[in-house]
């Protein structure tokens, strides 16, 4: 029963995302990240943090975290600049498997974004997003 609804709720996720992919993704190629990955925004709940880099091959990733009402915010974007491509990720909150799933790169960007919100521990949290295709690996980190 937890799988399916896992699958549902990123089926409704992608369903609900998919007139904003095809207009170009502004986090993937306007956001205010200058590499640090410490940058800070504003935004209900918090400071952001944010961090950006290559994967394994030609591929870029991005993820970005925000303390909200309580929980966490994550977003994660993997830039593939192919349409198409079908993705396995994993995302992990302090070293447990928080979320998972399986996302296809559409639009002209040839990207797709996971955005989840987790519970917001005691002290530092570790995010890490992990996505594969064909090979191909992007780690992304951050610390909040």
């Amino acid at each position: 029963m937890k799988k399916l609804t896992s699958r549902l709720a990123a089926c409704a996720l992608l369903a609900a995302a998919a007139p904003f992919a095809t207009a170009g993704a502004a986090f993937a190629s306007h956001g205010a990240d200058d590499g640090t990955g410490d940058d800070s925004g504003g935004g209900r709940g918090g400071a952001d943090v944010r961090n950006h880099g290559s994967c394994s091959g030609t591929t870029s990733w991005k993820i970005k975290a925000k303390p909200d009402d309580g929980r966490i915010e994550v977003e994660a974007e993997i830039d593939s600049n192919a349409s198409g491509q079908q993705w396995d990720w994993v995302l992990k909150h302090n070293g447990s498997t928080s979320a998972h799933g399986t996302a296809t790169t559409h639009g002209a960007s040839g990207s797709f974004s996971v955005e989840r919100r987790t519970v917001n521990a005691a002290g530092a949290d570790a995010l890490r997003f992990r996505a594969t295709h064909a090979g191909e690996t992007c780690v992304a980190r951050v610390r909040l």
